[in-house]
């Protein structure tokens, strides 16, 4: 399905509604940023995206709780922080939201801002659709669930070019992506509801 058909699904689903929330999720390296971009493009004024990477604990809480070196694992997140952003979001109104800057490896808090007229929302993550506590708590606040697949083979090629492209050696890049992204996604693939949309990707 191309952003454009999907984008025409979700405006189909969100007439004469009030807020609608979709969910966009699937496993690091994906292509999910890309795609709520351009969903939010296609759409046009009124929608935006609500991105879940803005909930990364700090490296200075994940170092004592051991969970540094598994950063983006479903615990490196504040889960039950993101679910108040969206039952907040749910009655209509504004919030500024968190944003995720992967060049300073840090949450901007108040990076963004959902205004009451942006009525079409895009809420994209590795683990909305996780059916664990307390990811699974989010399941009643999403109007529509896409979920996007990618072949293993694919996810591990572009996350180790995406540690490549952050100034790590191939050999650096591989362990990174071996080590800690591919067991992320494994779990996001084999631990997540079935989505009312799969977009397949790279296949």
């Amino acid at each position: 399905m191309t952003p454009y058909a999907l984008a025409d699904l979700i405006r189909q689903r969100a007439a004469g509604q009030g807020r609608f929330i979709a969910a966009l999720a699937g496993p690091p390296g994906a292509g999910k940023s890309t795609l709520a971009a351009e969903l939010v493009a296609a759409l046009g004024p009124g929608a935006r995206v609500v991105p879940m990477d803005g909930f990364h604990l700090d490296n200075a809480v994940l170092g004592p709780r051991g969970l540094l070196a598994r950063k983006g694992c479903p615990e490196s997140f504040d889960a039950e922080g993101f679910g108040h952003l969206m039952r907040r979001l749910r009655t209509g109104g504004a919030a500024a939201i968190p944003v995720f800057d992967r060049q300073l490896d840090l949450a901007r808090a108040g990076g963004d801002v959902v205004q009451t007229g942006d009525r079409i929302l895009i809420a994209e993550g590795n683990y909305l659709l996780l059916d664990e506590a307390p990811w699974s708590d989010l399941a009643p606040l999403f109007d529509l669930t896409i979920a996007i697949e990618v072949p293993e083979p694919e996810l591990e090629r572009r996350l180790i070019q995406r540690w490549i492209d952050h100034d790590h050696s191939p050999e650096a890049a591989q362990a990174r992506a071996l080590g800690n992204d591919i067991p992320n996604a494994r779990r996001v693939i084999h631990g997540s509801r079935v989505a009312d949309v799969v977009v397949r990707q790279g296949m």
